[in-house]
Formats: C-alpha cells, sequence, structure tokens
C-alpha cells in the first residue's frame, strides 16, 4: 500500500471527511455555550456538562450516542440492543429516559433544603403555586402555537424554573425536544437575576416594595420530620405519578432532619449529587444533535420558555400583591417572585430588590418559604401534566 493510499484511507476514516454543516453548526453551538458557562457562570455546574456532552456527540463517527437506538419499535424501546451496540454516552442517557437522574438530583436538593421559612408561614405555599401560572399559560401558547400535546406540556415545564424536573417530564412525554427543554431552563435559571427583577418593579409600588415583614413563628424538630411525610403521602395518594420526585425529594429532607443518618444526607447532597449531575449533563446534551435540534422549533421552545419564566414571575408577584393586600400590608409581594423553584436564587433576587426599596428590608428568609414551595409546586404539576398527557 502506498503513502497515498494510506493517506487517502486515514482522511476516509476521520472525522473531518464525514462532518456535515449540521455537526459543525453543533459544535459550534457547543463551544459558545462552553464559553458560557465557564466565562459568564451561566448554571456552570451542569451547563458545562451539557455543552461537552453536546460536542462529544456531535463529532463524526465518535460512537458515542446513537440516537436510532432509542427509537421505539411499535410502543417499545429495545433496551437489549443498546446494551450490546451503544456507546458510552447511550448507557448514561439510559439515566436520564428511565427517570432515575431527575429523582436522584432531587434527593440532594431535598437534603439541601430547609422547609423552616415554609412551615413558620404556610401561606407561602400558595405564593408557590400562584408561581407556577407560567406553566399553564406556555401549555396555552405552545399549543396555539401548532405543537402537540406533549411538546406543548414539555415545554410548559419550563416555567417551573426547575431544571430537574423539566428534564423528567421531557423524557417521559417527548425526549426528542429534551436538549432545547434542558438549556433553555437552565440558561433561564441562571438569567433570573435579570428576567425577573424589572417584572417585580413593574408590578409593583415602591411602597410594596419597602414593607418589612415580621419574623415568622419557630418551628420544632417534630415538625420538620413530620413533614416530608405527610407531603409525600398525600402528593402521592393526589397524584401517583409525581412519586419519584417528591418521594426522592421528601426521603433528602428526611436524611437531614432526622438527625441520625448525617452520613445519608451529606452524600445525597454532595458526592451523589456531583456524580449524578456529571452523568445528567453528559447524557442530555449528547441528544442534542444538529439534525434534529437546528430547527425553527428549537426557537419557539427557546422563546415559549422565556414567556413561562415571566409569566411564572408574574402569576407569584400578584398573588403576592393579594396577599399584601389581605393582610393589611404585612406581606412584601415580591417575595411572590421567589415562588418560582430556582432554589435560592429567586430568594436572593427578591431580597435585593427589597434592599433596593428599603436597606432595612431583610428578606431572605420569608422569601424562601415560596421558593421551596415552588420546588414541590413545579414537581406536582409535572406530576399533574404526565398523569395528564402521559402514555
Amino acid at each position: 500500500m502506498s503513502i497515498l493510499e494510506v493517506l487517502s484511507k486515514l482522511w476516509i476514516d476521520s472525522g473531518f471527511a464525514s462532518l456535515t454543516w449540521q455537526a459543525g453548526a453543533m459544535i459550534i453551538i457547543s463551544l459558545v455555550l462552553i464559553y458560557l458557562a465557564i466565562v459568564k457562570k451561566f448554571e456552570p455546574l451542569l451547563l458545562l456538562p451539557i455543552a461537552f456532552g453536546m460536542l462529544l456527540a456531535n463529532l463524526p463517527i465518535s460512537g458515542v450516542y446513537h440516537p436510532e437506538l432509542f427509537q421505539a419499535v411499535e410502543g417499545h424501546i429495545n433496551y437489549s440492543r443498546i446494551l450490546s451496540e451503544g456507546g458510552l454516552l447511550d448507557f448514561l442517557y439510559l439515566g436520564v429516559k428511565l427517570g432515575i437522574y431527575p429523582s436522584l438530583i432531587f434527593m440532594g436538593v431535598g437534603a439541601m433544603t430547609d422547609f423552616g421559612p415554609l412551615l413558620s408561614r404556610p401561606s407561602s405555599l400558595l405564593l408557590g403555586g400562584a408561581a407556577q401560572l407560567g406553566i399553564y399559560t406556555a401549555l396555552l401558547l405552545a399549543t396555539l402555537f401548532g405543537f402537540d400535546n406533549l411538546a406543548a406540556a414539555s415545554i410548559a415545564i419550563i416555567g417551573g424554573a426547575d431544571g430537574p424536573t423539566a428534564i423528567y417530564l421531557t423524557s417521559k412525554l417527548k425526549p426528542e425536544i429534551l436538549p432545547a427543554i434542558a438549556i433553555a431552563a437552565y440558561s433561564y435559571m441562571a438569567l433570573i437575576p435579570i428576567i425577573q427583577p424589572p417584572i417585580m418593579r413593574l408590578l409593583t409600588t415602591k411602597k410594596e416594595r419597602e414593607i418589612v415583614m415580621t419574623e415568622g413563628r419557630k418551628v420544632s424538630k417534630t415538625e420538620k420530620i413530620i413533614f416530608p411525610i405527610v407531603i409525600t403521602i398525600f402528593c402521592v395518594f393526589l397524584l401517583p405519578s409525581v412519586a419519584p420526585l417528591i418521594g426522592m425529594l421528601m426521603l433528602g429532607n428526611l436524611f437531614k432532619e432526622c438527625g441520625v443518618t448525617d452520613r445519608l444526607s451529606d452524600t445525597a447532597q454532595n458526592a451523589l449529587m456531583n456524580i449524578v449531575t456529571i452523568f445528567l449533563g453528559v447524557s442530555v446534551g449528547a441528544t442534542a444533535v444538529g439534525e434534529k435540534f437546528l430547527a425553527l422549533d428549537t426557537i419557539l421552545i427557546i422563546v415559549l420558555g422565556l414567556v413561562a419564566f415571566a409569566f411564572s414571575t408574574v402569576g407569584g408577584v400578584l398573588f403576592g400583591k393579594l396577599m399584601c393586600f389581605i393582610t393589611k400590608g404585612k406581606i412584601n409581594p415580591l417575595i411572590g417572585a421567589a415562588g418560582v423553584s430556582a432554589v435560592p436564587m429567586a430568594a436572593r433576587v427578591a431580597h435585593r430588590e427589597g434592599q433596593k426599596a428599603n436597606p432595612k428590608n431583610f428578606l431572605l428568609m420569608h422569601a424562601m418559604g415560596p421558593n421551596v414551595a415552588g420546588v414541590i409546586g413545579s414537581a406536582v404539576a409535572a406530576g399533574f401534566l404526565l398523569a395528564v398527557f402521559g402514555k
């Protein structure tokens, strides 16, 4: 074999010869996302693995991910074929497809969450519910734009401002649009300090933003232990499909609060959480192949996700204003914006806006009540959508 033949064979077998414009575009997009994660710090813990998974999957003939293996035949996926023919990211993606990673992340979130502010002021649960308005607004708009029910429900859940919930629901209903949903959800979560403040200032008066709230009652240890058990029983009886998310969230919280499983709590919120985050991000990013991602629908999904975020903020703030009126000025409406489940970022934004209006205003702990209520609210909303539109 001559040198030219060897070089020719090397070229034919290389990825350069197989590079398509779609793959090239996705590689550029992945590099932009890597830049945003590292330099701009846009949710780097998940956006960086997503971007790198996207990069790996779009490098020609790398063999790490095969989307065709996940095509259902007569309603069923051939998992034995995946195990025998799949690449590294095919195996990792099984954790997304089967709903394992989002549920484990919820356990870690539960182990890091203090439901004390919610128990101290139970009315916060209403604010967390009101801040899910964006989910149902986006559901309606996505349907009007021609998305089918499964895609519309997947797009709508972006309004819950909860990445794992969005990934969980989309992987069950419409996995084809999972990359766009995940990127939109985590990008907007990172942009909460930019998206929310203008809406909060638009819907409230300076006098309302200046309201100083009184400290809530002290919550006992017994209440904190009973709460996750009661919520699990009630929510799963009400919506059985929400069991994986709510169950793991409350199990993690029980690890934290019971006082006898410190090692399990530490593992759930640190080592396990970090490992699962890597697997989740890389495998979700791998599904962003150019042929499917580079479409008009992707742009519509990103726009509708922004609308969902905005309306969730609107719903929380308006309900906060209603509670302010009912309590004769004892509730600062700004804490309603924290009802989206981006913990604790949304609570910090509400706190900062309150301090801009009144430097003596400390809303952080008051805003944490609606914030953690939003985690429960988004999971329940996902369970509702799964029960209505799921197979």
